[in-house]
């Protein structure tokens, strides 16, 4: 009875202490946060917003617009009030929401209301989409910031919280993918890494950073 006893407590412990493990891993998979951010080209935002400590992932997408589920076709044509859109979701113990506005303000040109770099339009626009009310006000702060830093007036607006909508599969992870394009503005037959390279470089994003931010921009060699 002793022996049966002193099992039953250790199967006890055992699950016990297996329940902790699943509640731990629970708790840390909760902190998981997201900022939602527009930045003209979401292939570009995505890569640089990969590349920062902390964050576990970007996604490309939509936001801000009418139309449920939109296509990339959709938004890209015109009508819908969507931005292309990136949701970064981060672990706020390695980098703060705080981090990441700087970030964002001195990766775009936030001073250019009508789209971004050789992209024109209402969905290459920059705009942040604030979770609440801590992330708003961390959002306006990061803003005057920024317009402080430059001198110039910012056009970047502060919005509320929308429906983020993740695009096709064929947009996520663009700027790593060694998938090969049929045809493409920028050569036949390249890796789509290749072509966000050359895409990138042609846009004059990065050089347009660097004019406006200097040393301070932070995904520009």
């Amino acid at each position: 009875m002793k022996r049966l006893t002193q099992l039953k407590a250790l199967a006890l412990g055992a699950l016990i202490a297996v329940g902790l493990v699943v509640q731990s891993g629970t708790a840390r998979a909760a902190e998981t946060r997201t900022l939602t951010v527009a930045g003209g080209c979401f292939w570009c935002v995505e890569a640089d917003f990969e590349s920062v400590r902390g964050v576990k992932e970007a996604i490309s997408g939509f936001a801000g617009g009418t139309v449920e589920n939109p296509t990339y076709e959709q938004v890209t044509a015109g009508g819908t009030g969507h931005y292309e859109a990136v949701q970064i979701r981060f672990d706020p113990d390695v980098v703060s929401v705080d981090s990441l506005l700087n970030l964002f303000f001195r990766s775009i040109d936030p001073t250019d209301a009508g789209g971004q770099f050789c992209d024109r339009g209402n969905s290459y626009r920059t705009a942040i989409f604030a979770d609440g009310p801590q992330q708003k006000a961390a959002a306006e702060k990061a803003k005057a910031e920024a317009q402080a830093a430059l001198g110039q007036n910012v056009v970047t607006p502060v919005l509320g919280d929308v429906p983020f909508y993740p695009a096709g599969d064929y947009h996520q992870d663009y700027y790593k993918s060694s998938d090969r394009l049929a045809f493409s503005s920028v050569g036949i037959g390249v890796k789509k890494s290749v072509a966000y390279k050359r895409y990138r470089n042609g846009c004059g994003r990065d050089q347009r950073v660097k004019e406006l931010w200097g040393s301070n921009a932070p995904f520009v060699g």
